[in-house]
């Protein structure tokens, strides 16, 4: 499937903060446990989000062709004080306009150092409506996601699989090589111009997969949002509304294995 638009792209960043600050600003204990990423607290996922945000504005504003160590990043820690909720909120403001004024005035194409094989612009932005797409799930469940967004959030997620099983030594996706097996993921809510179903198979020779409807060793089925949450591993396979059908542990396999991710 083709990439969606720049602009798309930046557009989403800009609706994901927004959405974040709201948590921010609700009330929530900002010392309350992550139940997705039980290491964090909620104000440490937000500045985490907003930290990864501000350094990937660093290396677009600079055109940076090395990468920029994250204690570098003006304010990628966050605001000094910690439980203040107002000032975690006008930095998360400002991180929001800094990263989606760089990448729009950078366009898609602008050549910028990345730890994947796509060096330009164009690659931090759809990362970055991914990272925090996923993250704002962290945030505050449950939620709901643009088809668009979400359908290219499981697009992205595959390709980094594949490229991380291709270039680097991570032990879990060098596992993922073995017998000939088969996951088939199906939206069963969204409009079939959208081709919301993805076939992955694993083999000898590694992992490969593609848009559409196949038979598969294992299915995950149901609704978009939940299944990119459950391949995310922020909800698991069988939370409500979620079916699994067919071998269930090559799902299991799949979802210890990238959890590099």
């Amino acid at each position: 499937m083709p990439l969606l638009a720049h602009d798309r792209y930046c557009d989403e960043i800009a609706q994901q903060v927004e959405q974040l600050r709201a948590v921010v600003t609700s009330g929530a204990d900002l010392s309350a446990t992550v139940p997705t990423c039980p290491d964090w607290s909620l104000e440490d996922l937000v500045r985490h989000t907003g930290g990864a945000l501000r350094w990937v504005d660093a290396l677009v504003r600079s055109r940076a062709q090395e990468n920029i160590p994250q204690e570098k990043v003006p304010l990628g820690a966050g605001p000094q004080e910690r439980g203040d909720a107002a000032a975690l909120d006008r930095w998360l403001a400002d991180t929001g306009e800094l990263v989606v004024g760089a990448l729009r005035e950078a366009g898609p194409d602008t050549g910028v150092w990345a730890w994947s094989g796509v060096l330009n612009s164009g690659f931090w932005a759809r990362r970055m409506a991914c990272e925090i797409t996923v993250h704002r799930a962290d945030a505050a469940l449950p939620y709901e996601v643009a088809p668009d967004i979400a359908a290219d959030a499981l697009d992205e997620w595959l390709q980094l699989v594949e490229w991380v099983q291709g270039n680097t030594p991570h032990e879990a996706a060098r596992d993922l090589r073995g017998p000939r097996r088969s996951i088939h993921l199906h939206a069963t809510d969204t409009d079939k111009a959208l081709n919301a179903e993805w076939t992955v198979e694993l083999g000898e020779e590694g992992m490969s997969w593609r848009r559409g409807h196949e038979k598969a060793t294992v299915a995950l089925r149901g609704p978009l949002t939940s299944v990119l949450l459950a391949f995310y591993r922020r909800l698991p396979p069988d939370a409500p509304g979620l079916e699994v059908l067919g071998d269930r542990e090559v799902l299991e396999f799949w979802l210890e294995r990238t959890s590099f991710g």
